[in-house]
């Protein structure tokens, strides 16, 4: 096994598109806009797309601390998934029944409002909706999965939008090892997301935003952005787009937890390897453990994975830009080859890890509150490429006055409660991720539920 390992890295992505971004100029000087964005994530970028598009005129500044795309938008497995993180139950208690209904299918069409910028915009990012599959090993695993479609059908989707797949109609589509059967949704694409960042990032500078780099944010007030270099911007609205990395503001630690996770990208497979697997569709794929991977097959013909690894540093560190443990890379190899026994002497030429954002509420939220001017977006927990997309439509509307179905969703609102402060956030989230690292063992050995799993989504609040 190979693996590239600088000391300073982004992603395997990154790697494939050219040298390591070298960035455009930071900040020189205080200066006044009409939206200041912080940060140069997909939020960030959505959100300056989105709004410039709707009115030329204003000025945005978007402020990113390294370059575009450097956090989790070009770390991410690159799955333009039409789902949000909370679930049906999160959002139907805010929302009711129809507005849990109308967060899915928003999700879901934000997956076709990525393709349609990529498409308009001419980014080379191997956008391809091929859907994707939840697998089933086992017959707890099975049952978790027909659980999944039975709720969907409780909540009003139809059965296109999620289909329970046998144990043989799933091997025809990805012939993983021992498949029991999956749950088949049509709402998601992959995509390279270093690609899409990068891309994205020269829309919205197309589209009149200017961007700058290198620029490190420290604190945000109303209608104020301070950057480590002592300039600052002024403007009218401020976003708070820093996902993972919100804990490096000021009285902003306890906000969002950084949740670490690893991926690996193998070498590129042989045409018999792929005729083995069949994997002619292109789904994203994830696995029906509790500590889960997520998987795709690439455009250039690799497979990437992720999960798993060390999932948080004390302090709320995220050590993003340092490789991977071998630990992590090792187990989420063999978590490959337990699935695809065929790829036991395949190669992994990339190895990685960033940070995803967590609220305690474990689910997102957009918000703007026009007596402050602060606005803010995130919390997507791992499944932010397409939510990102939405987040800046709604934002762009929030933002310019525009009444709207986006403006009335139930995720318009605040992030909710805070994390515990510190030993007590570490010593629960190591706690958690140790108990579901057990209760996997457990249900793979003995087929039966885990009380120690179930203990620890009590203890999460997931």
């Amino acid at each position: 096994m190979s693996q590239s390992s600088p000391s300073r890295t982004i992603s395997f992505w990154y790697s494939q598109i050219g040298p390591q971004p070298t960035g455009r100029a930071p900040l020189a000087e205080s200066a006044e806009a009409d939206v200041c964005v912080v940060g140069a994530g997909f939020t960030g970028l959505w959100t300056a797309y989105y709004l410039l598009r709707a009115d030329p005129a204003l000025r945005v500044v978007v402020l990113e601390a390294e370059v575009a795309g450097f956090g989790a938008s070009g770390r991410n497995g690159g799955w333009v998934e039409g789902r949000l993180a909370g679930g049906w139950e999160h959002w139907a208690a805010i929302g009711g029944r129809d507005g849990a209904l109308a967060m899915e299918r928003a999700a879901q069409a934000a997956v076709d409002h990525v393709g349609q910028v990529v498409a308009d915009e001419e980014i080379d990012c191997g956008f391809r909706k091929g859907g994707t599959l939840t697998v089933a090993q086992t017959p707890l695993q099975l049952q978790k999965v027909r659980a999944e479609v039975t709720e969907d059908r409780l909540w009003g989707l139809g059965p296109a939008d999620s289909v329970l797949l046998d144990g043989p109609a799933a091997a025809d589509r990805v012939a993983v090892d021992r498949v029991l059967g999956a749950r088949y949704s049509p709402h998601c694409a992959r995509i390279q997301p270093a690609a899409l960042a990068v891309g994205l990032a020269a829309a919205a500078e197309r589209a009149g935003a200017t961007i700058y780099e290198g620029t490190r944010v420290t604190r945000i007030s109303p209608h104020l952005a301070q950057t480590s270099a002592g300039h600052q911007v002024r403007a009218r609205v401020v976003l708070r787009a820093t996902e993972g990395y919100t804990a490096s503001l000021a009285r902003q630690r306890r906000v969002m937890l950084p949740l670490i996770s690893t991926m690996i990208a193998t070498e590129v497979l042989s045409e018999e390897l792929w005729a083995e697997l069949r994997w002619q569709r292109a789904e994203t794929m994830l696995d029906g453990a509790r500590r889960y991977v997520y998987i795709q097959r690439t455009a250039d013909g690799r497979i990437a994975l992720g999960g798993r690894g060390r999932p948080y540093r004390y302090g709320s560190r995220t050590d993003a830009e340092s490789p991977p443990d071998a630990d992590a890379v090792r187990s989420l190899r063999q978590r490959l080859i337990d699935l695809f026994p065929a790829l036991a002497d395949v190669v992994v030429e990339g190895a990685w890890q960033g940070a995803l954002g967590a609220p305690r509420q474990w689910a997102p939220a957009v918000g703007l509150d026009e007596a402050t001017g602060l606005a803010w977006a995130g919390g997507y927990v791992g499944e932010g490429v397409a939510a990102a997309n939405l987040a800046g439509q709604t934002l762009a509307d929030l933002i310019t006055g525009t009444d709207s179905d986006l403006t009335r969703l139930p995720w318009v609102g605040p992030l909710g409660r805070s994390w515990p402060p510190e030993p007590v956030r570490f010593a629960a989230v190591r706690g958690v991720n140790a108990m579901m690292r057990i209760a996997d063992d457990r249900e793979w050995r003995t087929g039966q539920t885990s009380l120690v799993g179930r203990a620890a989504h009590l203890i999460s609040g997931r």
